[in-house]
């Protein structure tokens, strides 16, 4: 926005007269323009958070904002954050949860999106090796339970079976799937988007969740027409969450003085070759930045996770309270003395957050959520840090145990004394496709999986009085009634 657009801005504002918002939609192009921008800064390890309203950058006739080249200022309001597709959406990646009971959505889904559709599916290799979908069992050696079970689903098995050769299969934690999926359906609970957050470490597909689990807080969609809803968001009819997520990395010890002997000796080397050889946090086996899990499971001490819900360090099976550092932009913030602390996004303040006393936050706010676990503390609340900042979290000095770390409940590790984590906002949200809005489907989830503000109804007025009124009737006869019987 220039000087002349604020000036004109201003003079509408004094008119009366509605500013304009800025609208735009979310693009995978996008993204991954940004990520390629961020990369070639390597001097700015922060992220800016892509999901904040953008300020008006004008304040008063005289004040105005400082120009600042790493600032991100063309975010818009959340409301007006809508699907679209530059072309026709050509694979669609099925993620169903491990339950008989999905079987059949499951089937009738891929058979739609295969015949109706003419899309390309792309299914996880562990569903062709279903029991429940083989006809090649050896039933022999299976429970009676199972037999039972195995031929209810044998009509199931059949319409499987005739699409199964039409299905692109890939393995977790192998496979790439960056730049290969357009669409993205889960089939389950919570656990199947989340399970979709892991499997894209970069730019994310549009995420469409049917509710097909216990709980159900971050999938809005049901089953019964799904036909009409997927057409719907095929067609570009939908709204958009843009759920943010943390980038974490863990620092070893006695890595960081083999990196720093990389780098002096790095810098040796020309520009442009110190550019190709360093990634995202300097590691220089991360030249693409291509975080995979199997990537981030390989060399835990440099690469990067993303979590959609939280980053959890606590004490583990040792007795001793656990003592951790919190540093906020390289400033000492507090120690955590307690069972450990939750690092969540707003998405997440629903969870385990949650549960630990923490408040709910809409996702669509840029925030970082800090709770600690069972602080041994009075005064120790839960905080809101701004998106965008950087956390860093280590074990005490005189700490007396480790701690162990874990990231949406995945890849368990041990943080030792000297370690640290890094955790700040991701510049790759999961796009989460609303069934209404951003806000009717999240206080729904609210009323409906949490039972929030759910009470009896305090009587009105009318009523109280009623009952009053007629109360002091029946004392009156009770008082006649008392001194005729005594006279």
């Amino acid at each position: 926005m220039n000087v002349r657009d604020m000036d004109r801005a201003r003079q509408m504002c004094q008119d009366g007269s509605a500013v304009p918002i800025l609208k735009t939609t979310y693009t995978t192009q996008n993204n991954l323009q940004m990520g390629s921008l961020y990369d070639k800064r390597n001097q700015f390890r922060r992220t800016r958070s892509l999901n904040a309203p953008s300020p008006f950058q004008q304040f008063g006739p005289c004040g105005r904002i400082m120009k600042n080249s790493a600032m991100v200022m063309q975010i818009q309001d959340p409301a007006s954050q809508r699907l679209t597709w530059y072309k026709p959406p050509l694979t669609v990646l099925v993620i169903k949860k491990k339950d008989s009971q999905v079987l059949l959505p499951f089937v009738q889904l891929v058979e739609w999106l295969v015949q109706e559709k003419n899309m390309v599916v792309w299914v996880e290799s562990a569903v062709l090796e279903d029991k429940l979908l083989r006809d090649d069992v050896r039933l022999e050696e299976e429970s009676a339970k199972f037999r039972l079970v195995h031929e209810y689903y044998t009509g199931v098995r059949s319409r499987f079976l005739a699409l199964r050769e039409k299905l692109v299969t890939f393995k977790d934690g192998r496979d790439d799937l960056t730049d290969r999926i357009d669409f993205i359906v889960c089939l389950g609970g919570d656990g199947t988007l989340l399970y979709a957050s892991q499997l894209f470490q970069q730019s994310v597909p549009p995420v469409m969740a049917f509710y097909l689990g216990s709980l159900g807080f971050l999938t809005p969609f049901q089953c019964d027409n799904f036909q009409e809803q997927v057409t719907n968001v095929l067609e570009g009819h939908a709204a958009l969450t843009l759920r943010s997520r943390l980038r974490c990395s863990i620092h070893r010890k006695g890595e960081r003085r083999r990196e720093s002997l990389q780098q002096s000796s790095n810098l040796l080397k020309p520009f442009s070759q110190r550019q190709s050889h360093y990634g995202e946090l300097g590691n220089p086996k991360a030249s693409n930045n291509n975080c995979s899990p199997s990537s981030a499971q390989a060399a835990p001490g440099y690469s990067s996770i993303l979590v959609l819900n939280e980053v959890v360090i606590n004490r583990g099976p040792s007795p001793y309270l656990s003592n951790i550092d919190i540093f906020l932009d390289g400033k000492y913030i507090t120690s955590v003395q307690g069972d450990g602390l939750i690092v969540s996004t707003p998405t997440g303040s629903t969870a385990y957050a949650a549960a630990a006393g923490a408040s709910m936050i809409h996702p669509s706010v840029p925030a970082i959520l800090v709770t600690p676990i069972c602080p041994h503390s009075l005064s120790f609340r839960p905080i809101v840090v701004p998106a965008g900042v950087e956390l860093k979290i280590s074990i005490s000095p005189d700490s007396r145990n480790t701690s162990r770390v874990s990231f949406d409940g995945r890849n368990d590790q041990e943080l030792n004394h000297g370690d640290f984590l890094r955790v700040t906002t991701s510049i790759y949200p999961v796009p989460s496709i609303c069934a209404q809005d951003q806000i009717s489907d999240w206080f729904d989830s609210l009323a409906e999986g949490l039972h929030w503000n759910v009470r009896k109804r305090q009587k009105c007025l009318d009523e109280l009085s009623d009952l009053t009124a007629s109360g002091s009737e029946d004392t009156l006869d009770e008082f006649e009634n008392l001194k005729i019987h005594d006279a």
